[in-house]
C-alpha cells in the first residue's frame, strides 16, 4: 500500500487558478439569468405595444362611426331641402358619397380592431383551441394624457444600474480576467513536490502478506521536486495572448453598451417629451376643427356655404380627431419603451423572477 502527495509550486498553484473554471460557470450561469430577465421585459413591453394599438383601433372606430352619423345627419337635411326646393340634387349626391366612404372607413376601422386584437390575443401565449375562438377583447386601462416627471441624468443612471446588459457585459469582463490569469499561469513551468509513503508486505503466502502489509516492519518514503517545461511553449503563449485580447474586447463591450445605453435612454426620453407635445398641438387642432365646422354648419344654414365645404370640414374634424388619438397611444407607448430601456418594466408591475 502507498501513498503519493503531489502539490504544484507554480502551474495550476492555488486554489483561485483550480477555482477558474467554477467561476466562470457561475459567471455564464449570471448571464443566462438575465438574458432571461431581458427577455421577459422584452415581451412585456410587446404587449404593452400592442395593448395601445388595441386601444387606438377601438378609438379610431368611434371618430370614423361619429364621421359616418354627421355625414348621413347631413344627408337627410339635404334630401329634405331637395324636397322641399331650396336645394339642388347635386347636394344630395355629394352626401351620399360622403356616407358611403365613411361607411368604408367604418369597416377599415373594424378589420383593423379584429387585428389588432388577434395580435394581442397571440402575444398571450394561448392554446390553438383558444386562439381558433372568436374572442373579443375591451381595453380595460385607458391611455395616460399628463406628463410624467422626467429627469434625463436619473434615468440615465437607473438604465445603468438596472440593465440586463451592464451586468452581463460586467461579468463578461470578469470571466475575461478569470482566462486571462488562468492562461497567465499557464506559461509557468511545471514546478510540483511530491512526497510518497509506503509500506509492503513480505510472507510465504497471500494471507500472511495481508497481514504484514500492516504491521510496519516493510516501509518506503521519499521526497522530490519534478519540474518540466516545454521548450518555447508555443501553445501556453498563443493561449494567453488570445485570452488578453479577449479580456480587451470585453471591456471596450462594456464601455460600448453603456454608451449605447445612454444614447437610447436621452432618444427616449426626448420621444416622451415630443409625443406629449404631439398631444398639446393636435387637441388644439382639433378644438379649432370642430369652431371651424360649427361656423361652416350655421353658414350653410343661411345658405352662404355648400355641402361640399361642409363635407370637407367633416373630413378635417375626423383627420383631427384621428391626429390626437395617435399623439396620446404614442406617448403611452413612448413611456413603455423609456420603461424598457430603463429596465424599469418588471418594476411597474411589481414582478420578481425567480
Amino acid at each position: 500500500m502507498a501513498f503519493t502527495f503531489t502539490q504544484p509550486l507554480l502551474r495550476n498553484a492555488g486554489i483561485a487558478i483550480n477555482k477558474t473554471f467554477i467561476k466562470v460557470a457561475q459567471n455564464n450561469a449570471i448571464v443566462e439569468q438575465h438574458v432571461f430577465r431581458d427577455r421577459v421585459m422584452t415581451v412585456i413591453t410587446s404587449v404593452e405595444q400592442t395593448y395601445w394599438e388595441v386601444v387606438f383601433a377601438n378609438d379610431n372606430l368611434k371618430v370614423a362611426q361619429a364621421a359616418l352619423k354627421a355625414a348621413e345627419e347631413l344627408l337627410a337635411a339635404n334630401r329634405a331641402k331637395t324636397k322641399a326646393g331650396v336645394m339642388s340634387i347635386v347636394d344630395v349626391l355629394q352626401a351620399e358619397a360622403a356616407v358611403a366612404s365613411r361607411v368604408e372607413q367604418v369597416l377599415v376601422a373594424e378589420k383593423a380592431i379584429r387585428d389588432q386584437e388577434d395580435q394581442l390575443r397571440r402575444l398571450l401565449n394561448p392554446g390553438e383551441e383558444d386562439l381558433r375562438q372568436d374572442v373579443r377583447l375591451t381595453p380595460v386601462d385607458p391611455p395616460v394624457t399628463v406628463l410624467e416627471p422626467l429627469s434625463l441624468q436619473e434615468a440615465i443612471d437607473t438604465a445603468i444600474e438596472q440593465r440586463p446588459e451592464i451586468t452581463q457585459a460586467k461579468k463578461n469582463v470578469e470571466t475575461g480576467e478569470l482566462n486571462k490569469q488562468f492562461a497567465r499561469n499557464q506559461l509557468l513551468p511545471t514546478l510540483s513536490l511530491q512526497g510518497t509513503i509506503g509500506l509492503a508486505g513480505l510472507g510465504g503466502d497471500y494471507g500472511e502478506s495481508f497481514t504484514r502489509n500492516f504491521s510496519g516492519d516493510f516501509y518506503n518514503y521519499g521526497a522530490g521536486l519534478v519540474l518540466s517545461y516545454p521548450l518555447g511553449n508555443r501553445a501556453a503563449v498563443n493561449t494567453y495572448s488570445k485570452r488578453k485580447l479577449e479580456a480587451q474586447n470585453a471591456e471596450v463591450a462594456l464601455a460600448n453598451v453603456r454608451q449605447q445605453i445612454i444614447v437610447g435612454i436621452r432618444e427616449a426620453v426626448r420621444r416622451v417629451q415630443t409625443d406629449f407635445k404631439r398631444i398639446e398641438t393636435t387637441r388644439s387642432a382639433r378644438i379649432m376643427a370642430e369652431k371651424q365646422l360649427q361656423a361652416e354648419q350655421e353658414r350653410l344654414k343661411v345658405g352662404l356655404s355648400t355641402t361640399r365645404f361642409v363635407l370637407e370640414f367633416q373630413r378635417d374634424l375626423a383627420t383631427a380627431q384621428g391626429n390626437e388619438l395617435r399623439a396620446i397611444v404614442d406617448y403611452n407607448k413612448s413611456l413603455s419603451n423609456l420603461s424598457r430601456h430603463k429596465a424599469t418594466t418588471l418594476d411597474r408591475y411589481h414582478l420578481e423572477l425567480s
